[in-house]
């Protein structure tokens, strides 16, 4: 285990406390929650999109048009959501997304969402630009983990980073295709956004605000992006960081890349990022296990379709041949309903789950996925259903693809 002092954690029957503010019913409680605990450039960068936003807005708004057919005098027993993800056995269809800087959300985010993630019999995907390092991660939790990869420059650090990864057990790859160059977004140039925060008079009166924030960041020493620093060629501080990110994205990937990285990794592996069915062909073809529908929570193309939009389409050109899966908006169980029903065999949660982080750490992301599954449970009922493989677009009153 890590020497480093570790924020404890509440048991179960003691989550109320970081609650009183108010009852805690609905994803929207925890945003409103973390909006107040978390410092303003932390919880802007996870709560942003490009330009002008409208692909952010549309990835959840255009949930809103897809309506639910209720069913009525059937047998609502023994319901069951379990199912599986990449063939490994997931208690519902949801994962934790990779989300950069989590563990500024909340102290050490990463490893106490990942913690939550396990005990809910979910899978949590670790992000590269993550604050906790693989290892941080691997150290302190007891079930295998998801890693996500981008691809950068550096092909030595990118091998190294692979081989950490199998290390430390992790049991599936989520290689991002869509980062190749970074989307703007203009409230992390209007913060300054840095890791950790600069002292500019600004961030001290907005710090001095969030006493719970800046008490638990003083009691941990992962303040960085310790999965880069100190294992990537020159970075060994914060003064190198920001020039090598900013050069190091590869705008020259390809599909051979994606087979060299295959090809070294030699586990599942699942492609993040596609949006057109012309690409979710070539990752068909590419022999990778599953595709994420994805416009990188909005934060890329401003303009793209939603993903909920463009999943149909793409369910429908290669859902028999690779695994499909989806993000971009999900805020409910009825959320993930709608996507298993235009054709996601699963999906994944990033704002949601980070909500709960910076609402209450580990106990916020267990009330986060609390929420999420008992919202997919009374939902399926309702419809019907009691077997959560069972639901298909006939649970829906409207067409597919509607949300276009």
């Amino acid at each position: 285990m890590s020497s480093t002092r570790m924020p404890s954690s509440r048991p179960p029957s003691l989550m109320s406390r970081f609650f009183s503010e108010a009852p805690v019913t609905c994803i929207e409680d925890l945003r409103r929650l973390a909006e107040r605990r978390v410092p303003r450039m932390f919880y802007d960068y996870a709560d942003s999109g490009s330009y002008t936003e409208s692909t952010y807005r549309a990835n959840q708004d255009d949930f809103a048009p897809i309506k639910l057919r209720q069913r009525v005098a059937v047998d609502m027993t023994n319901r069951t959501l379990a199912s599986e993800m990449i063939g490994q056995p997931v208690s519902m269809p949801v994962a934790l997304a990779p989300t950069g800087l989590t563990g500024m959300q909340h102290p050490d985010g990463e490893i106490l969402a990942a913690r939550a993630a396990a005990k809910a019999g979910v899978p949590f995907t670790l992000s590269t630009m993550s604050i906790c390092s693989i290892e941080d991660v691997a150290e302190n939790t007891d079930r295998p983990f998801w890693f996500q990869l981008y691809v950068m420059r550096d092909r030595d650090f990118i091998n190294r980073l692979i081989d950490r990864a199998k290390a430390a057990g992790c049991s599936a790859l989520v290689l991002t295709l869509d980062l190749q160059i970074l989307g703007q977004r203009h409230k992390d140039i209007r913060n300054g956004l840095s890791t950790p925060p600069r002292m500019t008079l600004p961030n001290i009166l907005n710090l001095a605000t969030k006493p719970r924030w800046c008490l638990g960041m003083l009691q941990t020493q992962r303040r960085t992006f310790r999965n880069i620093v100190g294992h990537a060629s020159g970075v060994s501080d914060l003064s190198s960081l920001s020039s090598w990110t900013a050069e190091q994205f590869d705008p020259r990937l390809n599909w051979d890349d994606v087979k060299r990285i295959q090809d070294r990794w030699g586990g599942p592996l699942i492609l993040k990022g596609i949006l057109d069915p012309e690409d979710a062909e070539l990752a068909a073809r590419s022999g990778a296990q599953a595709l994420i529908v994805s416009n990188h929570g909005g934060r890329q193309l401003d303009g793209a379709p939603s993903s909920i939009a463009a999943l149909p389409a793409i369910a429908a050109q290669v859902g028999d041949r690779i695994e499909v899966l989806m993000d971009g908006g999900i805020r409910s169980g009825q959320d993930v309903i709608k996507a298993l029903a235009l054709g996601a065999k699963g999906v994944f949660i990033g704002r949601a789950f980070l909500y709960g982080l910076g609402a209450g750490g580990e106990a916020g992301v267990t009330q986060c996925l609390d929420i999420i599954r008992k919202e997919l449970d009374v939902t399926m009922a309702m419809c019907g259903l009691r077997d959560i493989k069972a639901v298909t677009a006939d649970i829906l009153a409207t067409k597919p693809g509607a949300a276009a």
